[in-house]
């Protein structure tokens, strides 16, 4: 198994993980519910730490979770490569008020896979467009984000 994977799949190495890394999802209470090659399902609680004036979850919370399911499986394609990878594009539509616990679902980390392998493979930067859907409690589509990722074959320094 990866060792990305045994990380967040223990609630207590993915808290240390979070604390150290990515403080703000350590705050928010974020979840990694599902995590594989090509899967990723996190989540967030609507509470305190996440809520905005209008008692929804504020965007930038949501559009964290969301990054987060999509950064896994990038960070899981890229794992064990020598290669550099970055948000270079966000697109966000929200369609309904997320005033409960939230999930968000990527389910293209096999895509994440084969642009890492051509980046490899031809040596020049690829990118790939990768979509997280939120959903509420009730299953009801909350949002949905489009990541741009860029990856690209780290020079080797002469």
């Amino acid at each position: 198994m990866s060792k990305l994977i045994s990380i967040f799949r223990s609630p207590f190495k993915m808290k240390l993980y979070f604390l150290k890394k990515l403080p703000s999802l350590f705050f928010w209470n974020i979840r990694v519910d599902e995590i594989s090659a090509t899967r990723a399902k996190i989540s967030i609680p609507y509470g305190w730490r996440t809520q905005n004036p209008f008692r929804s979850i504020y965007f930038s919370a949501l559009a964290g979770t969301a990054e987060l399911s999509t950064g896994l499986l990038a960070f899981l394609a890229a794992e064990n490569q020598d290669i550099s990878m970055l948000v270079v594009g966000v697109k966000g539509r929200f369609t309904k008020k997320a005033n409960t616990r939230s999930f968000f679902i990527c389910e293209q980390g096999q895509e994440l896979i084969d642009t890492v392998n051509k980046a490899i493979e031809t040596g020049e930067g690829q990118t790939v467009e990768v979509i997280s859907r939120g959903f509420n409690e009730n299953n009801e589509l909350i949002a949905e984000f489009e990541f741009t990722w860029s990856f690209k074959k780290r020079n080797k320094l002469k």
